[in-house]
């Protein structure tokens, strides 16, 4: 039998407490499956939580949105386990460089630069070491992964990439010069370099999925092929579908 892991956001606990009753709790080390009760923020959590350790994760939506989560019903979830559909996830790697020095995170959404005061950010952009842009006059800038193109990225009006797709989405965030330039689509092996242009001035921040780093002078921004992860769907609603139903969405 399959061996469960139920974990979940502060306000579920109620569901929490439902689950358990149900279903044995094998704990972090023995479980098959991590099951994650909460929102999309939740999710995320519980992915850098189990990074490297090798197991599937399972959400069920109790928070606003769910886009990365399945519905959450109480019934037949080892039934919903065994029949579930795989995806694969490769986080971004970020190092972001301040006179501090230097600070690395992961990022299974996004990293996002943004502007930390009234000052516009003028920011330098580099992919593969050759310069793409010069100076983009912004609020920010971001570098998406395909499981976190329906995030911030789409709200920055950024394209939606199938879970599959071998691609990161450039998208900038308010820009103000070039004004007509609205991002692009990378190879996923590009490494992307980010220099911030009178940094005292207009100081920086950057930002891997919920990980802050202020007053940053450069980023660099690159898959890190090395850690996959697992997350499952209950059949005929995966990740796949969800991303091309959000592009016909109203």
């Amino acid at each position: 039998m399959t061996k469960l892991h139920f974990t979940a956001a502060p306000d579920a606990a109620q569901a929490l407490a439902d689950m358990r009753a149900r279903h044995d709790d094998a704990g972090p080390k023995d479980a098959d499956v991590i099951v994650a009760l909460g929102g999309d923020g939740f999710m995320l959590q519980t992915l850098h939580t189990f990074t490297g350790k090798g197991k599937p994760i399972y959400g069920m939506n109790l928070g606003s949105v769910g886009f990365l989560m399945n519905e959450y019903r109480q019934e037949n979830l080892l039934d919903r386990l065994a029949a579930a559909e795989k995806a694969e996830i490769h986080p971004l790697k970020m190092q972001a460089h301040s006179a501090k020095g230097m600070t690395e995170a992961r990022a299974f959404n996004e990293v996002s630069l943004l502007r930390q005061t009234r000052q516009a950010a003028k920011i330098r952009i580099m992919v593969d070491g050759k310069p793409r842009i010069t100076e983009l006059i912004c609020d920010g800038v971001l570098v998406s992964t395909p499981a976190g193109s329906t995030a911030y990225n789409l709200s920055a009006h950024g394209p939606i990439l199938p879970i599959d797709a071998a691609l990161l989405a450039l998208t900038p965030i308010s820009a103000f010069r070039p004004r007509r330039w609205r991002g692009a689509l990378l190879p996923h092996r590009a490494k992307v370099r980010f220099e911030i242009l009178e940094n005292v001035k207009r100081p920086v921040s950057a930002v891997a999925d919920d990980f802050e780093v202020r007053d940053v002078i450069a980023v660099d921004v690159a898959e890190d092929r090395s850690i996959a992860m697992t997350m499952l769907y209950d059949a005929g609603h995966n990740l796949d579908e969800r991303i091309l139903s959000e592009q016909f969405s109203d």
